[in-house]
């Protein structure tokens, strides 16, 4: 992941600036409930209760999801004050997320995209 962060948040800031993100708990919430939502990125210091809030939204709806840096890297990626949680929308964009997130053969990697 260190080789690939800052490409991550390129690419997160590049679907802030093309109106692929909805951020934050409730826009989240909001992209899942109306289909929008093709990747949820998610603070490690989030809290839980927040965390809890877009889980029982989610249901069964298979969305990959990620635990991605903290609160004020993700808010900051995007260009804004600290975020809990962020829902790519562009589907383009979120392959290409999914794609960075995923580890390579040779790498341990990141167990935590889950659809």
């Amino acid at each position: 992941m260190e080789s690939r962060g800052p490409r991550v948040f390129r690419l997160l800031g590049l679907a802030r600036r093309a109106g692929g993100v909805a951020p934050g708990t409730d826009a989240v919430r909001r992209a899942i409930r109306e289909g929008e939502a093709q990747l949820i990125l998610m603070a490690g210091d989030a809290s839980s209760v927040q965390l809890d809030k877009i889980r029982s939204t989610l249901h069964d709806r298979p969305i990959p999801q990620v635990i991605l840096g903290d609160r004020n890297t993700l808010g900051a990626a995007v260009g804004l004050a600290p975020l809990s949680a962020v829902a790519v929308t562009n589907r383009s964009l979120a392959t290409q997320l999914i794609a960075e997130l995923r580890p390579s053969d040779d790498e341990g990697g990141i167990d935590a995209v889950e659809a």
